[in-house]
């Protein structure tokens, strides 16, 4: 699963490890995905999307078909 956001487009961020010795090595800063089934009344299914768990909080703020004609706008698939 790549750490990607359907509904926000959050990614992974890169950046450094500064160790005690003050060495930079590579790093990842991920976002908190999940994976997340919805029903959909409007089409009469379900969906399941990857979603950050900011998101998942702005689905339940302003409701699946919202969230849904956001991911379209996007040029997402939902």
């Amino acid at each position: 699963m790549s750490a990607h956001c359907q509904l926000t487009g959050a990614k992974p961020g890169f950046g450094n490890a500064i160790s005690h010795s003050h060495r930079r090595t590579s790093r990842r800063f991920d976002p908190n995905i999940q994976r997340k089934r919805y029903w959909l009344p409007s089409e009469g299914r379900h969906v399941r999307l990857t979603l950050s768990a900011k998101a998942i909080k702005t689905v339940d703020a302003i409701g699946i078909e919202a969230a849904v004609a956001r991911i379209h706008a996007r040029g997402g698939k939902a």
